[in-house]
């Protein structure tokens, strides 16, 4: 794994938990009255800031906004909020893997 594929990784890592902070906020006002859920979105602009190089990715901050699927149905779908939390983890859990697998790697090389 390259130098770069580590940043996006980490700075993935850094969208994720935004995001798993964003939707567990979500879940607990889902019931109060005028909430208005919210989403964070980093992927997209993650992607455009890999082909600019390494500044670029550790320039990008996750972006929260107001979540449509709110807007549509004038609440928050608890069934949207809890599928978003068990991706979220789904895909941390992946990158933290992948990260502890290069970690491995490189020790076994500067032990050698």
């Amino acid at each position: 794994m390259s130098d770069l594929t580590s940043i996006m990784a980490l700075k993935a890592l850094d969208g994720l938990a935004a995001r798993a902070d964003v939707t567990a906020q979500n879940l607990a006002n889902a019931s109060t009255p005028g909430y208005r859920a919210l989403r964070v979105s980093f992927e997209q602009e993650l992607i455009a800031a890999s082909a600019r190089g390494e500044s670029a990715i550790q320039a990008v901050t996750p972006r929260i906004e107001a979540d449509p699927s709110w807007q549509e149905t004038g609440s928050s779908r608890l069934d949207l909020q809890m599928a978003t939390a068990s991706m979220t983890s789904a895909r941390y859990a992946a990158l933290v893997e992948i990260l502890s697998r290069q970690m491995q790697h490189m020790r076994i090389v500067v032990g050698s």
